[in-house]
């Protein structure tokens, strides 16, 4: 019996803090009507808030900048496009596979496909995730367009940072044109420039 007092008598409380220590108010929780707090709510937008960028360059005179913000994990993502140096009109743009450009453009892969779908137009319900239709150059071949999109989030299984943006030479016949492309490309011809996406500061 002495020793198993002596056991317990020697036993610390868990978690007993210095007395120097200050008291935890800096993480005090202060309720609104609405039941959470404003820190909160700001810490989780910080959070969720990704944003990401492609420097889209090719072997001809086209170039660009594509950027992508996503409020949420569960929302859309937007898409701001300018690129330059285009011929006046319509041009397939679209997400790709891989983010590899070894052997330029055509090292990206088809279309962002996770579903194993056909091709067809930003609207539709069967499409790739990368289909995102066209875009339209003035007559300065300046295309400016802002894109949102649910099918290219910036993070979870399917993110596309890491894939690669194309812009095509033609347009994109959305899935409907009746070529042996048109399911698998939109028919959009070639690859003018494409660029890889990475995530950058907010």
């Amino acid at each position: 019996m002495a020793a198993q007092s002596l056991l317990f008598a020697a036993a610390a409380p868990l978690f007993q803090a210095p007395a120097s220590a200050r008291p935890f108010q800096s993480l005090r929780i202060v309720s609104t009507p609405g039941g959470a707090t404003a820190a909160a709510r700001a810490l989780v937008v910080a959070d969720a808030t990704k944003k990401a960028v492609a420097v889209l360059k090719g072997s001809s005179q086209v170039e660009g900048v594509v950027t992508l913000t996503q409020e949420d994990d569960a929302g859309p993502t937007t898409v701001n496009v300018r690129i330059t140096g285009l011929a006046p009109g319509l041009h397939g743009f679209h997400l790709h596979e891989f983010g590899d450009t070894t052997n330029g453009c055509i090292s990206t892969g088809p279309h962002f496909n996770p579903n194993g779908l056909t091709h067809g137009a930003p609207e539709d319900e069967v499409r790739h995730a990368g289909d995102l239709g066209n875009i339209v150059a003035n007559a300065e071949g300046v295309a400016e367009t802002t894109i949102v999109d649910s099918q290219i989030p910036l993070t979870g299984p399917n993110a596309v940072v890491g894939r690669a943006f194309v812009v095509h030479e033609l347009e994109d016949d959305l899935g409907k044109g009746g070529h042996e492309l048109s399911l698998s490309t939109g028919n959009a011809g070639g690859r003018l420039a494409c660029g890889v996406v990475g995530l950058t500061p907010l």
